[in-house]
């Protein structure tokens, strides 16, 4: 696929609408969103409003009942099943909210995931691999089993391996959950640093709206679909 041009979006939703069966109301409907080069979103929202569901419509991995979601300008709905996996496993990096790590595997195998399947050479991979186990400081346990490891240092390693790849999008579900104070701080730096410096863009799902404030603009999701959260009263 093509690079983008300077003012191309990375991702553009219309009209997007999902429901979860056709006899229930739509747990949002007619989303309108372009994020382009650089942008970093944060979406809030009530618990049970589809914020979870919205990223996996975003990454290909659950489909919109009408609507298109376009990745670089390519309308997910028109790829079969191993075209998306292709596209998602180059151009996404997703941090999900219950991790997906391999708990048999050591710390730099799961973060070193993506390159393996995207065929990078084990030198680049290495290298890539341990830089990014020292962002988010966990270079230390990188022969460690996943298994091992408490559950902020498996958050970290799924924040690591979403980032390895260098994703033109980044979706993270409540990506310091099981963080202390301090290290959500730098996870979320790190994850604003690395969308700007990939001229990607990213997507943080949160209900901090401490967390939320690091975006460059906060987005409300409902019903209704998306808004801008009103000011502090």
């Amino acid at each position: 696929m093509r690079g983008l041009v300077a003012d191309s979006a990375v991702l553009r939703l219309e009209n997007l609408s999902k429901r979860y069966s056709p006899d229930r109301p739509a747990i949002f409907d007619g989303i309108e969103l372009e994020l382009r080069q650089g942008e970093y979103l944060a979406v809030m929202g009530e618990s049970g409003v589809g914020k979870s569901t919205l990223l996996n419509l975003l990454a290909g991995l659950d489909q919109p009942d009408s609507g298109r979601v376009l990745l670089e300008g390519t309308d997910l709905s028109t790829l079969d099943d191993d075209a998306i996996t292709l596209l998602r496993r180059r151009a996404v990096g997703f941090v999900f909210q219950a991790f997906h790590v391999l708990p048999y595997l050591s710390v730099e195998q799961n973060v070193a995931l993506p390159l393996d399947l995207l065929g990078v050479t084990e030198p680049e991979r290495s290298r890539r691999t341990a830089l990014m186990l020292a962002a988010v400081g966990i270079a230390p346990l990188a022969k460690r089993y996943a298994r091992e490891l408490s559950g902020g240092e498996v958050q970290r390693i799924a924040i690591a391996r979403a980032l390895v790849h260098r994703p033109r999008l980044l979706l993270a579900d409540e990506p310091t959950g099981n963080l202390d104070p301090r290290s959500a701080a730098q996870t979320l730096a790190l994850l604003r640093a690395q969308v700007k410096e990939n001229a990607g863009a990213g997507i943080l799902i949160t209900h901090s709206r401490t967390a939320a404030e690091t975006a460059d603009r906060i987005l409300v999701l409902d019903v209704g679909g998306l808004k801008p959260l009103s000011p502090r009263g």
